[in-house]
């Protein structure tokens, strides 16, 4: 079993809707949807990690019907814990027509703050018949690299480093083992799906050690490299190499996705008006 923690502070978690409030109101959006990213979301989050909450919104009608584009995301500036922003519906439809990986992880989160049912399910399903197994795992097998030759080479490493490795290696290892669905956002329940409880006793228990020191230390804690962990990534990023993974795209009809907007987008007006 894979050692995990979502901590939201009860204080904190009436911040976040307070300030998803104020958004709506400042902005003249509604929130769609609002969950926990990072850290927290994943389920290893130090003490003195953020809160990164992050936000589907549908505007008014007219910020669709203007011949100008406008700016489709909200940001609000990062205050002592709070990192908070999102994404307009239209954005985020054209991120989910080319199967985004980060907006997937929103979708899987388990710390949601707001969700309306109605539009929300429907997006998932939209997500769902748009994913793409080669665009995902190309995307996390990238992200393993990348963060392992950016972060994991010198004497002295930084706990959570190791799992912005590790995640993205397991997501990369789940996807190929599956047909369709993009992986599970929770790091535990991910490691417990692709590690083998008795073959992979000992990387598994590695892997607890990590996250007890890391969920007890700062995020800017460090330790010397840990042996077992390198050498399974070493393993799994030379496999990546030689085995990428290759699939059909699956067919994007942006005409579903349209009259997914059209749809919510008049709802929400009369619900205004």
């Amino acid at each position: 079993m894979i050692y995990s923690s979502h901590p939201v502070e009860p204080h904190v978690r009436q911040r976040i809707l307070a300030a998803l409030t104020d958004i709506e109101h400042q902005h003249h959006v509604t929130v769609l949807f609002a969950c926990e990213s990072g850290s927290r979301g994943w389920g290893f989050a130090s003490p003195d990690s953020d809160y990164d909450v992050r936000f589907i919104y549908v505007n008014r009608l007219p910020w669709y019907l203007t011949a100008l584009p406008q700016r489709d995301v909200i940001e609000l500036p990062i205050s002592d814990v709070l990192d908070i922003n999102g994404w307009d519906l239209r954005k985020a439809l054209g991120l989910l027509r080319e199967s985004n990986p980060t907006l997937l992880e929103w979708l899987r989160s388990p710390i949601v703050y707001r969700q309306d049912d109605a539009a929300m399910g429907t997006f998932a399903t939209l997500a769902q018949a748009h994913f793409s197994r080669v665009r995902a795992w190309h995307h996390y097998a990238a992200m393993a690299k990348k963060n392992f030759r950016e972060y994991l080479q010198g004497d002295a490493v930084r706990y959570k480093k190791y799992l912005y490795v590790l995640r993205p290696l397991l997501a990369a290892r789940w996807i190929a083992a599956h047909d369709a669905g993009a992986p599970p956002m929770r790091f535990a329940e991910l490691a417990e799906q692709v590690l083998d409880a008795g073959r992979d006793a000992a990387l598994i228990d590695e892997i607890n050690r990590l996250l007890e020191v890391k969920m007890r230390a700062g995020e800017a804690a460090t330790s010397a490299r840990w042996t077992g962990l390198h050498e399974f990534i070493t393993r799994e990023l030379a496999h990546h190499a030689d085995h990428p993974l290759q699939a059909p795209a699956p067919r994007a009809d942006v005409r579903e996705l349209d009259a997914y907007l059209l749809d919510t987008v008049q709802r929400f007006n009369q619900e205004r008006a």
